[in-house]
């Protein structure tokens, strides 16, 4: 089987809409029928429903956990909720599977964790934006947003800090079933990756 993959000179959000449009194409071919992506504010998600309009897929939109920049709030800009809840996109958050407690525990203690480790080894081989992919996967599926099968593919979309760069298909997994997930192609990434 011979397949394209779009390559980014860089990482960051000037990708977002050529990595949208490969990805569409994508799901397209393969019959996918749940997208889940990385969207703090909301505006990648928006870019996302009108890119998949013509298709039967299911966008989740997975942002930072309530808190994560300031205790007690979520970083989503209302109006684009309101705009995406009109247009049937799932808008979910939950604590960030590489971190959660984790995190607690370092900044207490310090130390590395085990999933620090998984984290900063995707970050640093893959990208951020890879890291970010698969994170939103397990985080869609603990959510219940998506099916979790060893049948279902899915398309995951990261990005590095802002915007989309790195778009993959592959079948999820729950967090505690993490080393059952496989990634089966990568549609788009950067060449680049931030330090």
């Amino acid at each position: 089987m011979e397949r394209s993959i779009t390559y980014f000179e860089d990482v960051g959000p000037e990708n977002t809409q050529e990595l949208l449009k490969a990805s569409a194409k994508r799901a397209a071919e393969l019959g996918i029928e749940y997208v889940v992506l990385a969207s703090t504010s909301g505006e990648t998600a928006l870019k996302a429903a009108e890119e998949f309009k013509d298709q039967k897929v299911k966008i989740i939109a997975i942002t930072h956990q309530y808190g994560l920049k300031e205790s007690g709030k979520w970083e989503v800009d209302e109006d684009k909720l309101k705009k995406l809840n009109e247009l049937g996109i799932v808008m979910t958050t939950q604590s960030h599977m590489f971190s959660g407690v984790e995190r607690a525990i370092q900044k207490r203690i310090g130390g590395a964790s085990r999933a620090d480790v998984i984290s900063d080894t995707l970050r640093a081989v893959f990208g951020k934006g890879f890291k970010v992919a698969i994170e939103c996967a397990m985080m869609a599926a603990d959510s219940g947003h998506i099916p979790v099968s060893k049948d279902t593919e899915i398309i995951a979309i990261g990005g590095t800090r802002w915007g989309a760069d790195v778009s993959v298909v592959l079948r999820p997994a729950h967090s505690f079933d993490f080393f059952s997930m496989q990634v089966k192609e990568i549609i788009a990434m950067p060449r680049n990756k931030e330090e």
